[in-house]
């Protein structure tokens, strides 16, 4: 899979989301928190809010659930412009059941998982969803430091995607910035979610860019080789 970047809503201006998602429409996902104030300690918004965004958004909506009860509640984000839910393994009482009703209802089904939460417990999922999120921050709040054993959770659920037999994107969501998203895309990330680095940086468009190429790695330098000589025949 290509390596595709979705910002994060959740460090943008909640005061005017329209303005903020059309400073990233070279990105490939916006990427939308929900949060009931229960599974995680914040409150963000609901069903009807990004049922509006995704009438204004110039990209897919990747929905990520941070609520209790996603049983009940992640089939009511399968709206307009919604590309996938992702819902919390931590919170599922069905999770198989779930995955199956989000991609019935014409949504691609993610699982997320927690800091703490072993990648294996997916294992019984692969056939199910088409996508794990890694979360490399207690979920609830933007600008948390980086936790490093994200990146040997990235190597496991990549690992584990490749047991499946359809594509299964790896995304990870949490410290992403141009100095580790190339490290994150070694350990196996190929959705990159980002929220302060993109909507704190003063021109987020550029920083959307600028995170595209730096996910790529260096580039090679020219070859530092001897240079052929003249050819021969006659000099002017």
């Amino acid at each position: 899979m290509s390596i595709r970047i979705a910002p994060s809503i959740l460090s943008a201006d909640f005061a005017n989301l329209e303005a903020a998602m059309t400073l990233v429409a070279n990105a490939d996902l916006m990427h939308i928190d929900v949060m009931d104030g229960h599974f995680v300690p914040n409150l963000t918004i609901g069903a009807p809010v990004v049922k509006r965004l995704g009438e204004l958004s110039p990209l897919p909506l990747d929905v990520h659930l941070m609520i209790e009860d996603p049983d009940r509640w992640a089939p009511t984000y399968v709206l307009p412009g919604v590309a996938s839910v992702t819902f919390h393994l931590e919170a599922a009482r069905a999770p198989v059941r779930l995955a199956q009703v989000l991609r019935q209802s014409g949504v691609k089904a993610g699982v997320a998982l927690n800091p703490a939460t072993p990648v294996h417990l997916l294992e019984d999922l692969v056939s199910e969803i088409d996508a794990i999120l890694v979360m490399s921050v207690e979920p609830g709040f933007g600008g948390q430091p980086f936790i490093e054993h994200s990146y040997s959770k990235l190597h496991q659920a990549r690992d584990l995607s490749q047991q499946a037999d359809h594509p299964i994107a790896v995304q990870m969501d949490g410290g992403a910035n141009r100095e580790r998203i190339a490290k994150l895309v070694t350990a196996g990330a190929d959705v990159i979610v980002a929220g302060s680095a993109v909507f704190g940086a003063a021109d987020p468009t550029a920083e959307v860019a600028a995170l595209r190429r730096a996910a790529e790695g260096p580039k090679p330098g020219p070859s530092s080789g001897p240079r052929p000589g003249p050819r021969p025949g006659r000099q002017p």
